[in-house]
């Protein structure tokens, strides 16, 4: 039913590094598991922590064989759920949610729930504690209230509440106290840079450089130095560009290029099983980043992508204006690419909030993207489109799209960059559509000189090559 927890997971470096939340929760699942309390049997559960040490005193403590009682058996150490790599659910609960299109929840002690980021399946993701995840495992659903009613009942058919599981603050400390020590620490991290068995043992090659292997779905060399001149040219204006997605306020990073699971029957699913892959064996988008291929095809792919050129249609879809055809935005930007049609992103305020996620700059680079037209930017995103080469432009205060007038099938002339930027600069952005075009001014969101000099090179990388060819001579790169 719908408000049902599907996953509940203690996740992420960032509070299982506190080891008086981790003892908390693992005292709650020893008092559950005395009272003869289960884990919901719908709920996925898994215990992630950053670090070896927290398995440690968690044994230490007597308290791993009540979490894993409760499903919260270790899957690994480092990022799992809160990016994303959550795996399936179990098919008949996969099955009842798309049957009868639930909306189900994700709770994890993880650093992020943005839209469409923990799980394709699940719509709504909460951060909590770890002790509150062991308990809304236990629950099996967030339409209750944790204060006054039960968790669940006794094999007596008594109901139990949060408040008889919650430990004390005394007990927590004197557990920590008792399991947690600096030795544990030093003996867990004494041969970290030696590595296991499988890491001593890798195939190394003793060639100065990285040697790519054209063959690999995981690492393929980037296409981001191709044709690079010894020197920048100009940057020009942009002339009939057209809209590839529009969308609206606090789009996040993971909307744009987002990290999870990798559907089969995507772009990037399909690029994959030519190539050999079997959807067992995709892993997630995350995980291939090495890959420029697999995440270009993922940029805008996030099912939860609302682009209004697209209509109704949720996820990574738009419609290729020349023709009018509904296609998925990388299919589109192919499109517009064989015809020499370069792209604009329009979007409301803080576009590219959320995660700082330098795919989520490279990937509209890929797809032909100029020029993002936004009310606002976050921060760190903005500076990373830059870095791209890809030029951040802002409505002027009071204005946006809908208030200059733009339907988005427009097309799209941005003018005055090629007579040189400076920091702030205006510029003039005219849209062509039918008999009188509008023109209106626009803010170049290049804020400092260095960011100028930046676009001016195409982006950060180029900028960095040129530097070190001018320093060192044309032998200094291979």
């Amino acid at each position: 039913r719908h408000g049902a927890v599907a996953i509940a997971a203690i996740t992420s470096c960032t509070n299982t590094s506190n080891p008086d939340v981790m003892v908390a929760a693992g005292l709650l699942a020893r008092n559950a598991v005395q009272r003869g309390l289960q884990r919901n049997p719908a709920v996925k559960t898994s215990l992630a922590p950053g670090s070896a040490v927290v398995t440690a005193y968690l044994e230490r403590a007597g308290l791993m064989p009540s979490l894993e009682a409760l499903g919260f058996h270790l899957v690994g150490y480092g990022c799992t759920t809160c990016i994303g790599n959550s795996g399936p659910l179990a098919q008949p609960v996969a099955d009842a949610i798309r049957e009868h299109d639930l909306v189900v929840i994700a709770v994890l002690s993880g650093n992020r729930n943005f839209d469409g980021r923990i799980h394709p399946l699940v719509r709504g993701s909460y951060l909590a504690s770890p002790p509150l995840v062991v308990a809304f495992a236990l629950a099996g659903t967030v339409e209750l209230d944790l204060l006054r009613q039960p968790l669940g009942r006794d094999p007596r058919g008594s109901p139990v509440y949060l408040k008889d599981l919650w430990p004390s603050a005394a007990e927590v400390r004197e557990v920590v106290r008792r399991v947690v020590s600096p030795e544990l620490f030093a003996a867990r991290y004494r041969d970290v840079f030696t590595g296991d068995a499988t890491w001593q043992t890798m195939p190394v090659s003793a060639e100065e450089r990285f040697s790519w292997d054209p063959a690999s779905t995981y690492v393929r060399q980037p296409p981001f130095f191709v044709d690079l001149a010894k020197e920048p040219h100009r940057p020009a204006g942009v002339e009939g560009a057209r809209v590839l997605v529009w969308v609206g306020d606090s789009v996040t990073t993971d909307h744009i290029s987002p990290a999870g699971a990798i559907p089969a029957d995507s772009p990037a699913g399909r690029y994959l099983v030519e190539h050999g892959v079997k959807p067992v064996d995709f892993n997630t988008y995350g995980a291939r980043r090495g890959n420029h291929e697999v995440m270009l095809r993922g940029t805008f792919a996030n099912i939860r992508l609302r682009n209004r050129l697209a209509g109704d249609r949720e996820g990574g879809w738009t419609r290729h204006l020349s023709s009018g055809e509904l296609m998925t935005i990388y299919d589109a930007a192919v499109r517009y690419q064989q015809d020499g049609i370069p792209l604009m992103v329009i979007a409301g305020k803080e576009y590219g909030s959320g995660s700082s996620r330098d795919w989520a700059a490279k990937g509209p680079r890929l797809l032909g993207v100029r020029a993002v037209l936004a009310e606002s930017f976050e921060r760190i995103h903005r500076t990373n489109l830059i870095g791209m080469g890809v030029l951040p432009l802002q409505f002027l205060p009071g204005e946006t799209a809908q208030t200059v007038g733009l339907d988005g099938t427009e097309v799209f002339d941005i003018t005055g960059i090629e007579a040189g930027l400076r920091p702030g600069q205006q510029l003039a952005v005219r849209a062509r559509k039918g008999g009188s075009p509008k023109t209106f001014q626009v803010i170049a969101r290049l804020d400092i000189p260095i960011e100028v000099e930046y676009y001016r090179h195409g982006g950060i990388l180029p900028y960095v090559v040129r530097q070190l060819v001018a320093k060192r001579g044309p032998n200094a790169l291979p």
